[in-house]
């Protein structure tokens, strides 16, 4: 296994494509886990993190499209939710190039 920390830093970063081609933000770094999860030190700790990160983000949102309806609060979901996935990619990719594994806040645990 080699240490590359620059794929690391790309893997958070990809996340952020979904704000450039509207989708995406879980293809990309879901490929890049699964393709170098053997090859890269720390990969498969960072991949399943940001995976979780993802899906969770996916649940989170579909919590908030009936609460639009129903009190209105959803869209206050949905700005903090587009807040989140902007800001802590970006952190995580600080935190990666400096050789730590990041943590993503509000993240459900769907692959250990």
């Amino acid at each position: 296994m080699r240490q590359d920390n620059q794929l690391l830093v790309i893997t958070h970063l990809s996340q952020l494509i979904i704000f450039i081609t509207g989708f995406g933000g879980l293809i990309l770094p879901l490929v890049l886990w699964l393709t170098q999860k053997e090859k890269v030190y720390q990969m498969d700790a960072h991949g399943k993190n940001i995976v979780n990160f993802q899906l969770s983000l996916i649940v989170y949102a579909m919590v908030c499209i009936p609460m639009v309806f129903l009190f209105g609060l959803g869209i206050l979901g949905f700005i903090a939710l587009g807040i989140i996935s902007i800001l802590f990619p970006i952190i995580n990719a600080v935190k990666a190039s400096h050789g730590e594994i990041p943590k993503y806040p509000l993240s459900l645990n769907f692959i250990s």
